[in-house]
Formats: structure tokens, sequence, C-alpha cells
């Protein structure tokens, strides 16, 4: 008899997760619903980006050998600028940290009387 009054039910709940309605609207929030102010769910649904489709055209055609040219030697002219700007002599040069020296490693002991220095002899 119990167990015919327990199997609907868990019957009711285990289906409740595949569907598509909002069964959390309705219940409320000490259940498990959602709180009183909890954002409405957005009434269209979001458009993917099509991956599989042709991007449009370029505004622009690429640039040609000549432009290409030029845009280096502007390039090149800018940084000629630049390295003439950053070398200028009476700015003193950047401090360079000096590095930490080595700590001074110990020697080790000498071996005492008797004994061979490396392992233990077997008795």
């Amino acid at each position: 008899m119990a167990l015919a009054a327990v199997l609907p039910i868990a019957a009711q709940l285990a289906l409740s997760g595949c569907a598509q309605g909002g069964m959390g609207d309705a219940l409320p929030h000490a259940l498990g619903g959602l709180p009183d102010g909890a954002p409405k769910p957005p009434t269209q649904s979001y458009s993917y980006p099509n991956v599989y489709g042709k991007p449009a055209a370029r505004p622009d055609a690429p640039l040609d050998d000549q432009q290409q040219l030029n845009m280096q030697k502007d390039l090149q002219k800018l940084r000629d600028e630049h390295e003439k700007l950053s070398a200028d002599p009476t700015l003193p040069p950047p401090d360079v940290p000096t590095p930490a020296p080595a700590p001074v490693k110990k020697k080790p002991a000498a071996p005492k009387a008797g004994q061979a220095s490396g392992a233990k002899t077997n008795p």
C-alpha cells in the first residue's frame, strides 16, 4: 500500500527534471523555487552566430607590395627616431641591481681518528 503511494510521487519527481516548463517558477522559495526578487527569464531565446556561414567581404583590399614596402619604411623610420630619443646621453644610465653574493659554504669536518670518510664500515 505504501509502495503504491510512493511510486507515483517518485516518478513525478524523477521526470520533472526533464520538463521544459519552469517548475521552479511555481514552487515557493522554501521548497527550492526561485526567490521573490529573481529576474524574469528572457522572453526571446538568444541567437547563436552561424559558425558555418561565409564571412562578409572585407571593405578594404589587402595591401599590395608597394604599400607594404611603404609601411615597412615608415615603421623603420619611427623605430630609428625612437632609438635616438632613448639614447639621450644627458640621461643617467638605469640602475642595474647588483646580484647578491653567493653564500659561503662550510668546509666539511675532518674525519675523527680511526674513522674513514664516507660510509660507515660493516661490523
